[in-house]
Order: structure tokens, then C-alpha cells, then sequence
């Protein structure tokens, strides 16, 4: 299935934040919609990331409209490196521009994914949403290479379904670290064997494993 990528535009607390949004090719309109976080920011994270591409070819061909924004002081977004606080609460300000701009997406099943610092962010705004519910909460919380205990700002919420993987061999955040952190919430982690942070020469099985699941929430095969 064939893609289509446009710019975003929406305004945060510290200005500008820049985005693509990763349209599914169809006729019809798309099945939901996902946001996809990127790495830190200091250390060469942007949306163009691989994990954060693979996770967003893998919703869009699924035919999910993905929403892949640059945090604070990457790219064209304003403003700087905030540790996960104030970029917690850009992409709370992201979400709300989306909708007003696309409608129709409003009642429509939405996914949130992480990878890394991503994670943390990721974890961090499902926890405010959570908290606040003014707004219907992510159908699932994808945290990928999860670094949420090194960036967390407030106590984290994780839903039951929330898909946790991680590559066996991470030389930035050890297996054992998210074993300690994730314990209390009984969530189960997804270890892929021999695979490093960045997942080199492991994207195609980490993109099945989104994939499986959407399945598992959806009940329906992927497209």
C-alpha cells in the first residue's frame, strides 16, 4: 500500500511544532489515526528516525493516518530540550490541533507510540490523558526501547495493553533496567533475541510485532 506524507503545523507552549503526517492510500477514509514519538533529542533523534518510520509505514499501511511530529529544538520546531516535561505538553497541544484539523478523525481509534526518550513522553502524556479524561484515551501504548524511568516528571499509568518491546542486547537501556521499572505494572515485556537499542537488522521483525499488535486490539488481520 502506497503512502502519502504531508506537513503538519501546530503551536506548543514553546512555539512551533513541526510534523508529517503519514496518510494511508485508500479510497476510503483512514481506520484511525496514530502519534509516533521520536529518540532524544540531543542525540540525533528526529521523526525520520528508522524504529519511528517502521512504526509508522507499519499503522499507515494498516491504514492508520500517522502523525510523526519533531520535539521541541529538532528541525524546524521552536524552543529546546525540556526532559520530557514541556515536550509532554507540546504533544498535548499536538493532539488537540490534529483533531480540530481533521474532524473526522475525532471518534476514530487512535494508537501512541515511543521510541526511547520517545517512550518516556509517550508514557508520560497517556498518564495526563489518563488523568484528565476529556478526551478518549489511546486504544493501545506502544513503548519501544522504553527509557521511561530516566525521563519521568510525574507517576506513569500504563494501561493493560500497553505492547512493550525491546531488544535483548540494548546498550543504551539494559534489559534488566526495564524488567526493575516495569515489575509493579505487570505488563509483560517483548524481547527480540540478539537485537540492539536501534534495532539494526531487526526492523522487519519489530514491525511485525507492531503489527501483531494492532491485531490483538483490533481483532481484525492487519491490511
Amino acid at each position: 500500500m502506497a503512502i502519502r506524507t504531508e506537513p503538519f503545523v501546530a503551536t506548543g507552549a514553546a512555539g512551533r511544532i513541526d510534523c508529517l503526517v503519514d496518510w494511508p492510500d485508500q479510497a476510503d477514509s483512514p481506520l484511525g489515526w496514530a502519534l509516533v514519538l521520536h529518540p532524544h533529542p540531543l542525540h540525533g533523534g528526529t521523526r525520520n528516525n528508522k524504529v519511528v518510520t517502521t512504526l509508522s509505514r507499519a499503522y499507515a499501511q494498516a491504514g492508520y493516518a500517522v502523525l510523526r511530529p519533531d520535539f521541541r529544538g529538532v528541525g524546524k520546531s521552536e524552543g529546546s530540550f525540556d526532559q520530557a516535561r514541556g515536550e509532554t505538553e507540546d504533544m498535548h497541544a499536538l493532539i488537540d490541533a490534529f483533531i480540530s484539523a481533521h474532524p473526522e478523525l475525532a471518534d476514530k481509534p487512535w494508537l501512541l507510540a515511543g521510541f526511547s526518550f520517545g517512550s518516556s513522553v509517550a508514557a508520560q502524556l497517556y498518564s495526563v490523558l489518563d488523568q484528565e479524561r476529556t478526551q478518549p484515551l489511546p486504544q493501545q501504548l506502544i513503548l519501544v526501547g522504553t527509557a521511561v524511568k530516566r525521563f519521568a516528571w510525574r507517576e506513569v499509568v500504563l494501561p493493560e495493553n500497553t505492547l512493550v518491546i525491546h531488544g535483548e542486547r540494548d546498550e543504551v537501556v539494559p534489559l534488566q533496567e526495564v524488567f526493575d521499572w516495569i515489575a509493579p505494572y505487570r505488563v509483560p515485556v517483548t524481547v527480540i533475541p540478539a537485537a540492539s537499542h536501534f534495532f539494526h537488522g531487526y526492523l522487519i521483525e519489530l514491525k511485525k510485532l507492531t503489527l501483531g499488535g494492532l491485531q490483538e486490539i483490533s481483532g481484525e488481520p492487519p491490511a
